[in-house]
């Protein structure tokens, strides 16, 4: 076994390496490796990340909300391993293979339900999120155009909401970071206004805020009448937006509205989905079922890229024709990848046998009743939570109305010293927030607020 300091020169040493060849993802190059630590990492165990050089970090944000049941979860990789020894790969188009079939099947049978509506009825796959964003805005324009309604080219998609980082997702996205150079590539999508409840004028409900935004998705829809094809939103929480928060009335209302309009509504669970919000999806929150509803993340547990697109069968219906042109043309190497979708099945059976969302409602209450002593620090405006997401909203001295300004760097500096204290908290600008893997314990959890405290006070003390 390595010495200390055998193993930080090994992590030195590899975060060399690292900088010589790659280019990572959402990130400012520039940034490593001074102002942005760069974290080599070994292995994962449980909701614990373990460093090149021994240190462990606590994975508050779930690898991007992707992580369900922890790292390195036993029975996931006991599946991906079986499978890989059946079948690794197979194309999707023309052929089929029984995991894809399963995990379909299981998909639709424990997808929202809306009483008198007709249920989702199909499922396609796709390698990711983005690309399933993709799948469906494609299929809702698409679905239109087969039924000769030509001029349904428009979507409407929430201020401050985020869908992904390809084209067509970033069109109906709104966040100036990631759109704004892109702009002149992008299909103009029509904006609402989001129901985020931490926009509340004085005297205002999180129930009003919802009220008010459905007012003015209806002005919206009634403006442009015949000419939209679909809304997309993320139900409940705008997560990349700064982990924003709403009243499910919202999602009611906007379905009714979808309804009176003859528009599509898309779902974007890719977040949400899987029991983060205390249901298995956040639409059943509100008792509602989208026409398309797009899921990813922690679909396959945290293990492999995998998304799904759920349709109704109206929708599959409409491409049914003896025309190729009017099929859904649209594909993906690895889709179904055998081994993505046994995954997905593995992660799927243990809602069922470790009674998942219950263990996660006693969760969500030990956290909330932790993030009530870090609200009290002068300079968090807000906390929120929604089932196991909680955030942290931090301005000048309390004040909602005074954001940092951008030069401090706040939420970098909340990051770094989250970081020396052994938990991972990448922040949304200056929101810091808590997204765990549903394994995690009372101790973690009582670390996981000690540091984030911590780390607020230290990254504010001199603001």
């Amino acid at each position: 076994m390595l010495h200390d300091a055998d193993m930080i020169a090994a992590a030195d040493g590899w975060r060399t390496r690292d900088l010589d060849v790659l280019w990572h993802p959402c990130t400012q190059m520039r940034e490593h490796p001074g102002v942005l630590p760069l974290v080599p990492i070994e292995r994962g165990e449980g909701a614990w990340l373990v460093g090149r050089d021994g240190r462990r970090y606590l994975d508050a944000v779930s690898s991007w909300w992707t992580n369900l049941f922890g790292h390195a979860e036993a029975r996931i990789a006991g599946a991906i391993a079986r499978q890989a020894h059946t079948l690794e790969q197979v194309i999707l188009a023309g052929f089929s293979h029984q995991p894809a079939v399963e995990l379909a099947e299981k998909l639709l049978a424990i997808a929202p339900r809306e009483p008198g509506r007709a249920p989702l009825a199909k499922v396609f796959y796709a390698d990711n999120g983005s690309a399933g964003v993709e799948v469906a805005l494609k299929m809702a324009f698409h679905w239109f155009r087969n039924r000769g309604e030509g001029k349904r080219t428009r979507f409407v998609a929430l201020h401050n909401g985020y869908h992904g980082e390809t084209i067509g997702a970033l069109a109906v996205g709104d966040i100036p970071l990631y759109r704004r150079v892109y702009a002149p590539l992008l299909a103009e999508a029509l904006f609402a206004p989001s129901p985020d409840s931490y926009a509340a004028e004085p005297g205002e409900t999180a129930a009003d805020c919802a009220e008010r935004a459905a007012e003015g998705l209806r002005e919206l829809l009634e403006r442009h009448s015949g000419e939209v094809c679909a809304l997309i939103l993320e139900p409940r929480v705008q997560c990349a937006g700064g982990m924003r928060m709403h009243d499910p009335r919202y999602l009611r209302r906007a379905r009714d509205l979808c309804d009176a309009h003859g528009v599509l509504l898309i779902a974007d669970e890719i977040a949400v989905g899987f029991g983060r919000t205390g249901t298995m999806f956040a639409c059943e929150g509100a008792g509602i079922q989208p026409d398309l509803l797009c899921l990813s993340k922690g679909l396959t547990g945290g293990f492999l890229p995998l998304a799904a697109v759920l349709a109704t069968q109206a929708i599959y219906d409409g491409f049914l024709d003896d025309s190729r042109e009017r099929a859904f043309l649209h594909s993906h190497s690895y889709t179904g990848n055998p081994l993505a979708c046994a995954a997905a099945l593995a992660s799927l059976a243990i809602f069922d046998t470790d009674d998942v969302l219950a263990r996660n409602r006693a969760t969500a209450a030990r956290m909330a009743a932790l993030a009530a002593s870090i609200v009290e620090l002068p300079h968090v405006a807000d906390v929120r939570q929604a089932g196991m997401i909680v955030a942290f909203e931090l301005t000048r001295d309390g004040d909602r109305h005074a954001p940092f300004e951008p030069a401090a760097c706040i939420g970098l500096r909340a990051y770094r010293a989250a970081l020396e204290g052994g938990v991972v908290l990448r922040p949304l600008g200056d929101t810091l927030y808590w997204m765990p893997p549903y394994c995690i314990d009372d101790e973690q959890l009582h670390l996981l607020a000690r540091v984030t405290r911590d780390a607020i006070l230290e990254a504010t003390a001199c603001a």
